[in-house]
């Protein structure tokens, strides 16, 4: 049986790799989150066959709301060959037997990276608007983006310093986007003092040793109960003279507008806490 269905995905493969042009394309197939929401902001509804399940997650998806109706994948190659894309937009670390697959059978691909500042950021979506076709909307969403970090009040000073707290212990270190937009609004990352990396993780003891005056969690108010999270209730946290500042992880995990709005977030926390 799963010879069968090979033969029958490398027949499928041929067919679309003989037909494949640099036209604008009509049948855009997203296996990556982040890709999943800028085809909606950049795409015509029309020329996105297929997103992943995560787009209809309100927890994590910014256009979850949007996304009703377009039909969904899990990221298998066995979904996505019969739909026929002229593009497929995947993550450079993610669903990477597929990828290999549709790029062995001649389905076009294009791979996302995770950009680290907010230029790469609008880099990535211009990229991304020129190779569907949509470059002025891609120059709109960039500069939407960019126009929202420049609306960001002065940064204090001496900037507050702080330490972004997530699920299981994660925190933002050096390299990564959350790094860039703490920097961006006026607070010191204190996670750039330590080891870790730009995914890398703090224990309590060495959160509350650094006595941050930001604590960023990297969760919702009211979000379900979750072992994952226990760590955002611990009694030394929650005993820390810190203010805290909610920025959902949806809002700084991709590409876009959202990002602008995470810094927002965050310079407030830097404001109310250096008056």
């Amino acid at each position: 049986m799963i010879i069968r269905t090979v033969f029958c995905l490398l027949a499928v493969g041929a067919s679309l790799a003989a037909g494949a042009a640099q036209a604008k394309p009509r049948r855009i197939v997203s296996l990556n989150l982040c890709a999943d929401e800028l085809l909606v902001q950049l795409a015509d509804r029309d020329a996105i066959a297929s997103l992943t399940y995560l787009a209809r997650d309100p927890r994590g998806s910014t256009v979850a709301g949007q996304v009703g109706g377009i039909p969904v994948n899990h990221g298998l190659a066995e979904e996505i060959v019969p739909l026929g894309p002229d593009l497929v937009i995947a993550g450079a670390f993610t669903t990477r037997t597929t990828v290999a697959l549709l790029k062995r059978l001649g389905v076009p691909v294009m791979e996302l990276d995770v950009p680290q500042t907010p230029e790469a950021a609008a880099a990535q979506i211009r990229a991304l608007a020129d190779r569907i076709g949509e470059p002025e909307r891609g120059e709109a969403l960039a500069g939407a983006l960019l126009a929202g970090l420049a609306r960001l009040p002065p940064p204090p000073q001496p900037p507050p310093t702080a330490v972004v707290v997530r699920p299981n212990g994660f925190t933002a270190g050096a390299g990564s986007m959350a790094d860039a937009l703490l920097a961006r609004a006026g607070l010191d990352n204190l996670a750039r003092r330590h080891p870790a990396d730009r995914m890398g993780q703090l224990t309590v003891e060495e959160i509350v040793t650094a006595r941050p005056d930001v604590l960023v969690i990297d969760a919702e108010p009211g979000a379900p109960p979750a072992l994952a999270q226990e760590v955002l209730r611990h009694p030394a946290l929650a005993d820390l003279k810190a203010r805290r500042v909610s920025v959902p992880g949806r809002l700084w995990a991709c590409a876009g507008p959202e990002l602008a709005d995470a810094a927002t977030r965050l310079a407030a926390g830097a404001r109310e806490t250096r008056p």
